[in-house]
């Protein structure tokens, strides 16, 4: 779903987004090189969640928080869900 935004640039801004759009440029269009900046921050902050992730999981090997894969990853996920509820 395309939606718009408006957005106010100071003279700087305006002139760094025109030289990276445009003839002679990766992109066609203002609109498009936003959206490329927008999902290249977007990766990096994924990739920074994903490697807080791993960082976590090595903690928990670290520390003895693990268990032997029994081949039900679903049925674990379903054993860990109800011992945190307490039952």
């Amino acid at each position: 779903m395309a939606r718009s935004i408006n957005l106010s640039l100071t003279d700087e801004l305006r002139a760094f987004l025109d030289e990276n759009s445009g003839d002679g440029t990766l992109f066609s269009t203002p609109s498009e090189f936003v959206r490329a900046l927008i999902r290249e921050r977007k990766e990096r902050t994924d990739a920074a969640a994903l490697r807080q992730a791993v960082l976590e999981g090595y903690g928990d090997v670290l520390h003895g928080r693990t268990r032997p894969f029994t081949g039900d990853l679903r049925g674990m996920l379903d054993e860990y869900r109800t011992e945190r509820r307490g039952g």
